[in-house]
């Protein structure tokens, strides 16, 4: 009887049937050149980066940069650098960078049908990694870049920062 039972148990959550392995198709990219040589900043965005990275969107959701992030502060891990006031004035602050990281993604959004934005800043002056206009600034609490998810597929997003390194020699 004891074999018998063994047989029902292995039937009856099919051993032999593999789960379903979700395909991941790449979507769109973009990426953007690191134009300071602030390590600080740097830092930011490489954990911000790894923040973001492996987050999955699902069909009909909506997805907050701020949210998905957290407030940028040295508990965090984040490292005073430039920011820009909403007066467009340069000062310190935690998570200077992060709008890079955001702007970077924003680019990549508007290359998706069906990932339809639902908020985006653009900043108080000018940026030099990316063209004008498509800039996505954020600030937690008061700011942010959120997109939904209109597809009928979930999304992942990966997201890194690289430093390359390159000789003038």
């Amino acid at each position: 009887g004891l074999v018998g039972s063994e047989m029902c148990i292995r039937d009856s959550i099919n051993i032999t049937e593999k789960p379903k392995i979700p395909t991941e198709i790449d979507l769109a990219s973009f990426s953007t050149k690191i134009m300071y040589k602030d390590t600080n900043r740097q830092h930011n965005m490489s954990l911000t980066c790894s923040k973001l990275n492996g987050t999955i969107v699902k069909a009909g959701e909506s997805f907050s940069f701020c949210n998905t992030v957290g407030k940028a502060t040295a508990e965090a891990g984040y490292k005073e650098a430039e920011i820009f006031d909403k007066n467009g004035n340069i000062k310190k602050g935690y998570g200077g960078g992060n709008c890079q990281v955001s702007s970077t993604l924003y680019n990549v959004v508007l290359q998706i049908p069906g990932l339809k934005v639902l908020e985006r800043h653009e900043h108080s002056r000018k940026v030099s990694y990316v063209e004008s206009g498509k800039d996505a600034a954020v600030a937690y609490g008061s700011i942010d870049f959120r997109f939904k998810n209109e597809n009928n597929y979930d999304i992942k997003i990966y997201s890194e920062s690289c430093l390359l390194y390159t000789s003038d020699a």
